[in-house]
């Protein structure tokens, strides 16, 4: 499966979301790509985590984001849930599931009640290791056209926007730095 057949069929080749797509994308993949080949004792899935960290914002184009290029008719934090429609469409299931499951740190059936927000009302939050892989590697870049989109955030920056959002938020991004950043533990030989 190749992510730039899937994203052009469902965007226009050269349009602005097509390019923020595809260019977000591939800084997404590049670091969830880094971050699971320092797990490999885990034995993350590459192929998937490439293929899935270039789709994890496809939902977007059904967004009202003009700054993004997207006149869809639903807000933006409506492309989670839309990116799995389509990526399920396409049978990409599993795809699907980092689509809906990368919004934020993942949003909570608790955070959609006493939000309101206009979602499904399930669990969005990642489950298996690449899709928290992703979720992870997806915070350090913007494409809301505030930062430049290679400029690489700090784990600082993004506490400090998760903030807002409750401590649990900032918990769970914590605890995956310290998972995914902190250099595995040597391996002991004993004789």
């Amino acid at each position: 499966m190749d992510p730039l057949e899937v994203i052009a069929a469902n965007c226009p080749q050269g349009s602005a979301v097509y390019e923020i797509l595809v260019a977000h994308g591939n800084l997404v993949a590049q670091k969830a790509l880094a971050l699971a080949r320092n797990l490999s004792h885990l034995n993350p899935d590459m192929d998937f985590i490439h293929e899935a960290a270039m789709l994890h914002d496809i939902g977007i184009i059904m967004t009202r984001t003009p700054e993004l290029g997207c006149t869809g008719a639903l807000p933006y934090i409506c492309h989670g849930y839309l990116g799995r429609a389509i990526l399920e469409k396409a049978g990409l299931t599993r795809h699907g599931r980092v689509c809906e499951r990368h919004v934020g740190v993942g949003i909570t059936m608790e955070d959609i009640r006493s939000g309101k927000l206009p979602i499904p009302l399930r669990d969005m939050t990642p489950q298996t290791l690449e899709e928290q892989i992703i979720c992870y590697a997806d915070k350090f870049y913007s494409k809301n056209g505030h930062r430049h989109p290679v400029l690489e955030k700090s784990a600082e920056e993004i506490v400090l926007g998760l903030s807002p959002h409750g401590q649990d938020k900032v918990d769970r991004f914590l605890s995956w730095h310290r998972q995914f950043e902190a250099p595995p533990n040597p391996r002991s030989f004993q004789s």
